[in-house]
C-alpha cells in the first residue's frame, strides 16, 4: 500500500510539472484581430460585438462570452475562435439572407397585411433567415385566420437555397373554410332567458343577415366583448355577485362549426341603501346632486353609477380641474343583500391654459380658427370649452380632419397647453360639369366658389346651371364675421328661368330677377337669428294649353309682380358635422311675407326638426320632420300657386315622382298646395369594405307626408324602401328604392330614383 500511495503521488507531481508550461500560455496579449467567412456582415460590426480589443490580454475563460456575444447577434450560425500567435482569430459562418418571401392562396387576408404581422416577428426580405423565426410563421398565420373564424387552415412552407447565400421563402396557404357559430348557449341564468340575454351579444348564430353584418364568425376577441356585455347586463339591474363561472368553445372536427356555452351564476337582487359624496367638494355640493343618478332604495344599477362618476368628473373638468378622479366605492351587506356607495372626490389642482396652438392652417388664418374658439388662454380649462371648440372648427367645412391634445406644460402641474390641429382641404372651387335628374334631365353647371376667401372665412359664389326645368346665374357673398360677435353679413344676386312642366307640374313658366341682402345674430352658443330682405321681379308666362287655375290667378293679378320680401329664421343646431352628422340636431323656423303694397301679399311659414342618435359603431337613427303652410292677404286671395309646396321625388318621399303629391289642377297635372307635412324615419349604416364614412352611406326609410289646401288625412302618403348618398368627386349621388304603400290611381310612381350632380 506505501508503495502504490508513493506511485500516486509521483504521478500527480509528474501531470503538474508537465501542466505548468500550458497554465502559463492560458492568456496572451491581442496585437492584431483577423475575422474569416465574412460574406455580407462587415468586419467592423464583428470588431463592435467582440467583447475583446487589439491592446487587451484573452484568456481561455473568455473564449465563452465572446462566442455568446457573437451569436446573441443573430447573424452567424456557427462561430470559432483561434490563437496564432499574437493574433485572435473568429471564424464565422453566416447565416443566409432572405431574398424573395412569396404568399399564395390568400384570399381573406390581404398579402400586405401578412407581409406587416410577419415582418413584426422579424420576417421579412432583407433580413437574416432564422429557422427559429421561420418556425413562428405557422403560429402568427394561424393567429391572423383563426381570429377571422379560419379553423381548417393548412400552411406549406419551402425553403429555396439562392446564390451569394441567400433564400427564398414560399408560404403556400389553404384558408378553408369560415367557421360558423351554429349555436350560442348561456346556463345557468333562471331570471332571464337566453334570448333575452344574446340579444346584446355581437356575436350570433347563424341567421339571414349574416352575410352582411358577419355576425357568425367566431373571434376569441368579440367573445371576451360580449361577455363584459352580459356582465353588465346583470350588474346594471342588480345581480352584484354575478360572475362567469367557465366558458366552452367547440369545434366540430371538419372545422366548420362551432359551439358556445357560457356557464353563469346570477346571485341575487342588491338594493342601494345609501348614497354618499366624499374627498374635495371643490364645487358647491348642490351642483353634484344634480347630477347623481343613483338613489336609496333604487336596485343598484352600474350604468347609472359609472354615468354618475362621469357627469361629475366633466364638471369638475369644466372648472378647471382637469386630472380629477371620482371614484366609486360600493360597501356590499351580503346579508343583507343592500349597496352603500360612495362617491370620493379627488379634484387635483385646478389647470389653467398656457398657450392655445393652431398647426397645420397653411391657408387658413389663425384669426379664423381662433374666433371659433370658447377656451380662451389664462383661463382655467374646460372640458366642454375645448371641445366645442373643435366642434365648431370642424362645422367650418375647410378642413378633412380637426384634432386637439392637451398637453401638460413641462416643470409645471398646473398648466397645460391646447394643441389645435387641423387638415386642410381645398375650399375653392373651379367646375364645370354635366349631371342627370329623373325630374330635370340633363344639367350642364358651370361653377366658382371660394368658401374661404384668402383664408379669410368669407365666401364668394359665381355659379351658372341649365336643365331642362331650370336656368339659374347667381353672385353671392357672404361673411359669417361681419362683427368680431359673429353678426353675419351677405348678399345675392340672381336670375332664373324656371318650365315647371318639365318638373312635373302645371303647364306654366316664370322668369324671375333677385337681388337681397341678410345678415344674422348669434343668440347663444346653439341658436342664431336671420333677416333676409329680397327684392324679387317675376314674370308668369303661359300658353293656350294652360290651367284654369293659372288663367283665373292671371286674370285676377296679371302676369308681372314686383315683391319686397321680408323674412326672418331661427336656427337651433347642436349637429357634431354639416355633412353626414351621427349625432346632435337641428330645428328651422322661417317666415316670409311680401311688405303690403307688393303686386302679391301672400305670408308663408315653416318648421323643420330633425335628431340624430348613434346606435353602435358606423350605425345612426334619423329621424326628420318638416310643417309648412302659406296663405294670401290684402288683394291677394290665396297663397299664389307659383308659390306652392311640392312632394315627392329623392328629397321628399320617396318612391312618387317628383313633385306629384298633392292636388291637381284642371288638367290633371300636379298644382301643389298651400300646406306641406313630411316625416322621415331613416337608419343609416356602414357600406361593407368603405372606410369613409364621411362621404358615402346607405340606409333605410320610411317616408310618409302630403300636400293639400288645409290638412287632409287622406292625402298622406307612406313609402319604404332603401337608399344610397355619396359625395363624390365629380358631384353628389343620390339613389333610393323605394315601395309606395298607399298610392292612389292619380299618383305617379317611380319605385327606383336617383338624382347626380345637384347638391344635397
Amino acid at each position: 500500500m506505501p508503495v502504490r500511495i508513493k506511485l500516486f503521488h509521483l504521478l500527480i507531481l509528474i501531470v503538474i510539472l508537465i501542466l505548468q508550461p500550458a497554465k502559463a500560455e492560458d492568456s496572451f496579449l491581442v496585437e492584431n484581430i483577423q475575422v474569416n467567412g465574412l460574406q455580407r456582415i462587415s468586419a467592423g460590426t464583428v470588431y463592435n460585438y467582440l467583447p475583446v480589443r487589439v491592446g487587451e490580454k484573452f484568456s481561455l475563460d473568455k473564449v465563452g462570452v465572446a462566442i455568446r456575444a457573437l451569436f446573441k447577434t443573430e447573424f452567424f450560425k456557427d462561430i470559432s475562435l483561434e490563437r496564432q500567435g499574437s493574433t485572435l482569430i473568429v471564424n464565422v459562418v453566416e447565416r443566409p439572407s432572405i431574398s424573395k418571401i412569396i404568399i399564395e392562396g390568400n384570399k381573406d387576408l390581404t398579402t400586405e397585411d401578412l407581409t406587416a404581422a410577419l415582418k413584426k416577428i422579424g420576417l421579412s426580405e432583407g433580413k437574416v433567415f432564422n429557422q427559429q423565426t421561420l418556425d413562428k410563421v405557422e403560429q402568427e398565420l394561424k393567429r391572423q385566420y383563426f381570429s377571422h373564424g379560419k379553423y381548417g387552415l393548412k400552411i406549406d412552407t419551402e425553403i429555396s437555397l439562392l446564390t451569394r447565400n441567400r433564400v427564398g421563402i414560399h408560404i403556400d396557404i389553404s384558408e378553408g373554410r369560415v367557421a360558423k357559430i351554429k349555436q350560442i348557449n348561456v346556463v345557468g341564468n333562471k331570471v332571464f332567458d337566453n334570448e333575452t340575454l344574446l340579444d346584446s351579444f355581437q356575436l350570433n348564430a347563424t341567421n339571414w343577415l349574416s352575410f352582411y353584418t358577419k355576425d357568425d364568425q367566431y373571434s376569441k376577441q368579440k367573445l371576451s366583448a360580449d361577455l363584459e356585455r352580459l356582465r353588465s347586463y346583470y350588474l346594471d339591474r342588480g345581480y352584484i355577485n354575478f360572475s362567469i363561472e367557465s366558458t366552452q368553445v367547440a369545434i366540430t372536427p371538419n372545422k366548420q362549426a362551432i359551439y358556445v356555452t357560457v356557464n353563469v351564476k346570477e346571485g341575487a337582487v342588491f338594493v342601494l341603501e345609501k348614497v354618499k359624496l366624499s374627498g374635495n367638494l371643490v364645487v358647491e355640493p348642490e351642483e353634484i346632486i344634480k347630477l347623481v343618478q343613483v338613489g336609496p332604495g333604487e336596485i343598484f344599477s352600474r350604468k347609472n353609477a359609472t354615468q354618475t362618476s362621469k357627469a361629475i368628473s366633466i364638471l369638475l373638468g369644466d372648472e378647471g380641474y382637469a386630472f380629477a378622479n371620482v371614484n366609486m366605492v360600493p360597501e356590499i351587506n351580503n346579508d343583507l343583500k343592500t349597496v352603500t356607495m360612495t362617491f370620493f372626490i379627488d379634484p387635483g389642482k385646478r389647470v389653467y391654459v398656457r398657450r392655445i396652438n393652431m398647426r397645420g392652417n397653411t391657408k387658413t388664418r389663425d384669426e379664423v380658427l381662433r374666433r371659433e374658439l370658447r377656451q380662451m388662454e389664462s383661463s382655467w380649462s374646460s372640458i366642454s370649452k375645448i371641445e366645442r371648440s373643435k366642434t365648431r372648427m370642424d362645422r367650418l367645412g375647410y378642413f378633412q380632419e380637426v384634432s386637439v391634445a392637451t398637453p401638460p406644460v413641462v416643470g409645471t402641474t398646473d398648466q397645460i397647453d391646447v394643441n389645435y390641429t387641423v387638415v386642410e382641404k381645398s375650399s375653392g372651387n373651379l367646375s364645370a360639369g354635366v349631371g342627370f335628374s329623373q325630374t330635370q334631365g340633363v344639367i350642364f353647371n358651370a361653377n366658382v366658389s371660394q368658401d374661404n376667401v384668402f383664408g379669410s372665412g368669407k365666401r364668394v359664389n359665381l355659379a351658372f346651371n341649365n336643365s331642362d326645368v331650370l336656368t339659374r346665374y347667381s353672385f353671392g357673398y357672404y361673411n359669417p364675421y361681419f362683427t368680431l360677435d359673429g353678426v353675419s353679413l351677405g348678399f345675392n344676386l340672381g336670375y332664373s328661368a324656371r318650365d315647371a312642366e318639365e318638373a312635373n307640374i302645371s303647364n306654366y313658366a316664370t322668369d324671375a330677377v333677385n337681388t337681397g341682402f341678410n345678415f344674422g345674430i348669434p343668440l347663444n352658443e346653439f341658436d342664431r337669428l336671420r333677416f333676409n330682405i329680397d327684392l324679387k321681379h317675376t314674370a308668369l308666362n303661359t300658353s293656350s294649353s294652360a290651367s284654369d287655375e293659372t288663367a283665373k290667378f292671371i286674370a285676377d293679378n296679371g302676369s308681372s309682380y314686383l315683391d319686397l320680401i321680408a323674412s326672418i329664421g331661427w336656427t337651433h343646431d347642436t349637429l357634431n358635422r354639416a355633412i353626414f352628422p351621427n349625432t346632435g340636431g337641428q330645428q328651422r323656423f322661417s317666415a316670409l311675407v311680401t311688405v303690403p303694397g307688393s303686386d302679391l301679399e301672400y305670408f308663408k311659414a315653416s318648421y323643420k326638426q330633425q335628431q340624430y342618435f348613434p346606435i353602435a359603431q358606423g350605425v345612426t337613427f334619423r329621424l326628420f320632420g318638416e310643417a309648412a303652410y302659406g296663405g294670401g292677404y290684402g288683394d291677394t286671395k290665396e297663397l299664389p300657386f307659383i308659390e306652392h309646396y311640392f312632394a315627392g321625388g329623392v328629397q321628399s318621399i320617396r318612391g312618387y315622382a317628383d313633385n306629384t303629391v298633392g292636388p291637381q289642377d284642371s288638367r290633371n297635372d300636379p298644382l301643389g298646395g298651400s300646406t306641406k307635412i313630411i316625416a322621415r324615419a331613416e337608419l343609416f349604416f356602414p357600406v361593407p369594405f368603405v372606410d369613409d364614412l364621411k362621404s358615402i352611406r346607405i340606409g333605410s326609410f320610411i317616408d310618409a307626408g302630403m300636400i293639400s289646401n288645409g290638412f287632409e288625412i287622406n292625402n298622406l302618403r307612406y313609402s319604404v324602401g332603401f337608399s344610397g348618398e355619396w359625395l363624390s368627386p365629380f358631384g353628389a349621388l343620390s339613389v333610393s328604392l323605394a315601395l309606395p304603400m298607399n298610392a292612389s290611381d292619380d299618383d305617379e310612381e317611380e319605385v327606383f330614383q336617383f338624382s347626380f350632380g345637384s347638391g344635397f
